[in-house]
């Protein structure tokens, strides 16, 4: 382990431990996360979506920052990719519940606010599924769409404010790890499972393990960019 990498764990235990040691701490987060859902969607992806892919740069290169990386354009970026997971949650959890119940399954929202139960793994089961076919893979590469954009404008929040190539982008990504890798792979075997987990809790603590969750996104576009190679 470098000393890069003992400087790095330091300071993760030193910003969340708080959170963990002092009950003013945690009930502060708790009451603010219920009053504001989506300022605390943004501020939990635009951190914890953003470690992940700092995460996947030390992976790549063994560094946790490099010239044109851009860690800020990264973490805004992820901080409204963040309200549009939190909207596409609010969407997709109240449309399939009601789908449920067109197909005959009257009591889908009760069964997925009741105890934990197989009607409610099947219940959230079926929001990870929809949401992670319709909505994930566009979220996924508007991500990479920015990403690009990002490191083409030297990683600067100036850059990340300019227009956008959208059509140059579009033709020159690496399809062949988007379509093979990151649709077919890690949606159904990854997402499906971890965001049933996620609609099994709390609705206060969904976001929230959505966000560690990037994370773990960070970690496979990682591994999806050393695919590339």
């Amino acid at each position: 382990m470098k000393r890069s990498d003992l400087l790095f764990v330091s300071a993760l235990l030193i910003f969340f431990s708080p959170f963990f040691i002092s009950d003013a701490v945690f009930d502060f987060y708790t009451k603010f996360n219920s009053d504001h859902g989506m300022i605390m969607s943004f501020i939990k992806f635009a951190i914890l979506a953003t470690l992940g892919e700092v995460i996947g740069l030390r992976i790549k290169t063994g560094k946790y920052n490099a010239p044109g990386f851009g860690i800020l354009p990264r973490a805004i970026v992820w901080g409204f990719l963040g309200l549009t997971i939190k909207l596409a949650f609010v969407i997709f959890s109240s449309g399939t519940v009601s789908f449920l119940g067109f197909l005959g399954m009257d009591n889908a929202g009760a069964v997925l606010k009741g105890d934990f139960s197989a009607g409610k793994i099947l219940v959230a089961f079926c929001i990870s599924v929809f949401m992670n076919t319709i909505y994930a893979p566009v979220m996924m590469t508007l991500h990479k769409i920015t990403d690009t954009h990002i490191q083409q404008t030297g990683g600067t929040v100036r850059g990340l404010f300019s227009p956008i190539n959208f059509s140059g982008i579009l033709k020159n990504l690496n399809w062949d790890v988007q379509w093979n890798f990151v649709f077919k792979k890690t949606i159904p075997f990854f997402w499906y499972p971890a965001h049933t987990i996620t609609f099994l809790l709390p609705v206060d603590f969904q976001v929230l393990f959505a966000a560690i969750l990037g994370i773990a996104l960070g970690l496979i576009l990682a591994l999806a960019s050393l695919r590339a190679r």
